[in-house]
């Protein structure tokens, strides 16, 4: 004779079955340091952004608009928006901002885990005399070599000007103010510090790489 579960026994399986099927996820989860240092002689980082996801997933693409969020962050150093598109996207595991600004020659170190097919991991921020440059690269994990180097960007959002009106990092300290005519309208390689606006290209200018990212696996 066959007994019906009542449904106290029902959701009790259930629950069973549903912490059965999150332990896969959770054993595999890695966490890994992301060590971030400054190899300008002239620029300050944003508190840096690194999250881990899907290969499939790409923030920016070269020669693309950039997206609000990214704008804000290259424009302002604005990391929340960001943060909270990367934390409601699904192809994204795992999010952290560092705690400070980096200067020249100096390194943070930010914590972030991947699990799943979240295996790649990118690194970005603001340097802040710009208009709107920012780093930003990208490591699938486990590799060989877990060291790499960013490119310094320009988000097409906002014109260069290079006017201290229009800079929110110092020596100019102005946020939020912004001249969108004749901004580029994408994402490309930033040139860099001009001579022309109110900035040196000999305090503030540099080559790329600007960056060194380091990525060491911590634990499982």
């Amino acid at each position: 004779m066959h007994r019906i579960k009542t449904p106290r026994t029902w959701i009790l399986g259930v629950a069973v079955l549903l912490s059965w099927m999150a332990l896969p996820a959770v054993a595999s989860a890695q966490t890994y340091e992301v060590t971030i240092t400054n190899l300008t002689n002239g620029q300050i980082f944003a508190p840096p952004v690194v999250y881990s996801h899907r290969s499939s997933f790409d923030l920016f693409s070269p020669g693309e608009p950039a997206i609000p969020e990214l704008a804000g962050l290259a424009e302002d150093a604005a990391n929340d928006p960001l943060v909270a598109l990367l934390g409601a996207e699904p192809k994204v595991a795992d999010v952290a901002v560092g705690g400070g600004v980096v200067l020249p020659g100096e390194s943070t170190t930010v914590s972030v885990r991947a699990w799943g097919r979240a295996r790649n991991i990118t690194a970005l921020g603001m340097l802040v005399t710009t208009n709107d440059a920012f780093f930003a690269a990208e490591k699938r994990v486990p590799a060989f070599s877990n060291a790499l180097y960013a490119t310094a960007w320009d988000a097409g959002s906002e014109a260069n000007t290079q006017d201290c009106a229009h800079i929110p990092g110092p020596p100019c300290g102005n946020g939020g103010v912004r001249v969108e005519a004749g901004a580029e309208g994408y994402v490309y390689v930033h040139a860099g510090i001009q001579d022309r606006g109110s900035l040196s290209p000999e305090d503030h200018d540099w080559r790329n790489p600007v960056a060194r990212i380091v990525i060491r696996h911590v634990t499982n």
